[in-house]
């Protein structure tokens, strides 16, 4: 696992090049450190693919520092404080009337993790199937397991982008980085998606039931077979299928994950972190440390909590040393709590739980007015919180507001943003409280300047 980063640079040049910000960057430039996509096109060793296969779980976790600290801060669960540069404050949290724009500040010219490294990331799995597929030394059911979890990745990152900037559309015919299609509508992005998840399942099903042909990182111990990256397969797709309102879809790809309704909550794959040469987990923060940037508990979430939810002990403590302040155009911000989930600097951070789940189990049956299936799913999580059964009202209003608060502290601040999601998806984002930062919570994001960059040059 310590060598995950040395690893990222195959397919370098097919990665970097899509969205670059510099028209400049598309003439190819070899790199002596890292072998070429054409090198491993054809007949590539062993040795060749499990790197492209390390690379892209390495490419798989390029999003998560920078969809936590935005992503979550537009739906306040946090407040990513920084007093080196104020615009993590102003711009992020939409102060004195700021709205997103093509260069809009912290997402780096190409749209830093929110953007670019999800489409690296899909050209890492494009690169990598093609390489299994045309290698001798992989029989065909190798291939097609390495087939499924690439998919698997692929749709997972495709779904990044597609929530950044929602009904703005985005590209998924990138198989040709010079020649890439056309924007699509955010329902055609997620059904795209859905297409490369079934394939990459039906892949899986086809590799059999045997140990995955190439080493995974400790990241996915406890699924590294390939029925193991199966279920993850359909924990995903579960998630999609939420988001495209597939409810009955949500619970068939439940039936199939490794949903557990009496099982950890916390089971699932993650992200992992290490010392050098690889990375440290970007979340993490020395707890009461007196820093200048950190990212603390939005006062709404500790305000709203049910008293006595383990959710809050567990996941948050106030400091002891002063609060983390910061100026801005509305005023002090003031940071009293902060994320205490981290235990080490190396800990590991998951990229779909359990307890996801089971409250999208309890969010389908729900829509589809299965009150009883829905309450008792709704319970599990609520007696995990130890905050007693659900004793609410039981019509499917009630319940979806249930759903959505219990969703709020079961998956606070995990590197997906679902809070601004779920308002969003419900139509709920002026509910948002906007009252301890005087900002706006924004919709959706316009595609990077980089875009219009790109058709400029392509079209020229």
């Amino acid at each position: 696992m310590k060598k995950l980063n040395k690893y990222i640079g195959l397919a370098a040049v097919v990665a970097s090049t899509l969205f670059a910000c510099n028209p400049l960057q598309l003439d190819e430039i070899i790199d002596p450190n890292n072998p070429s996509v054409e090198s491993v096109s054809n007949n590539a060793s062993n040795e060749q693919i499990q790197f492209l296969l390390t690379g892209l779980e390495a490419r798989h976790r390029g999003y998560v520092t920078n969809v936590s600290q935005a992503w979550n801060t537009f739906g306040r669960e946090i407040w990513y404080l920084n007093g080196s540069d104020p615009r993590f404050q102003t711009d992020w949290l939409g102060q004195a009337g700021r709205v997103p724009d093509r260069s809009y500040f912290g997402f780096g010219a190409t749209g830093g993790g929110s953007w670019a490294a999800p489409f690296q990331a899909i050209k890492q799995a494009d690169v990598l199937i093609n390489a299994a597929n045309n290698a001798a030394t992989l029989n065909e059911t190798s291939k097609r397991a390495v087939a499924g979890f690439a998919k698997t990745i692929k749709g997972y990152q495709f779904m990044i982008p597609a929530n950044f900037v929602y009904q703005n559309g985005i590209r998924i015919d990138i198989a040709d980085p010079l020649n890439p299609g056309p924007f699509v509508s955010y329902d055609e992005a997620l059904n795209h998606i859905r297409t490369i998840l079934d394939e990459a399942d039906q892949d899986l099903v086809a590799a059999g039931g045997g140990n995955f042909p190439l080493r995974l990182t400790a990241g996915f111990n406890g699924f590294n077979t390939n029925a193991g990256i199966r279920q993850i397969n359909r924990a995903i797709t579960a998630r999609l299928n939420a988001y495209r309102k597939d409810w009955n879809g949500v619970l068939t790809a439940l039936e199939a994950s490794f949903m557990n309704l009496n099982g950890n909550l916390n089971a699932g794959p993650a992200h992992p972190y290490g010392a050098p040469p690889d990375i440290f987990n970007p979340l993490f923060y020395v707890p009461n440390a007196i820093l200048n940037t950190m990212v603390v508990v939005h006062p709404s979430v500790i305000r709203d909590a049910t008293p006595g939810d383990l959710r809050v002990t567990n996941k948050f403590f106030e400091r002891t040393n002063p609060p983390i302040t910061v100026s801005t155009d509305f005023g002090t911000l003031e940071g009293r709590f902060q994320d205490r989930r981290w235990p080490l600097n190396t800990s590991s951070i998951p990229f779909i739980r359990n307890e996801e789940l089971i409250l999208l189990k309890a969010e389908a049956h729900a829509n589809l007015g299965q009150t009883a299936q829905a309450i008792e799913a709704i319970n599990i999580i609520r007696n995990a919180a130890n905050i007693g059964a659900y004793t609410g009202a039981t019509t499917q209003a009630a319940l979806i507001d249930e759903i959505l608060y219990q969703r709020r502290y079961s998956l606070w601040a995990e590197p997906w943003g679902h809070r601004w999601i779920d308002a969003r998806r419900y139509d709920k984002l002026n509910e948002i409280d906007t009252s301890f930062d005087g900002g706006t919570v924004f919709t959706q994001f316009p595609h990077p300047q980089s875009e219009l960059n790109w058709d400029a040059y392509v079209n020229r």
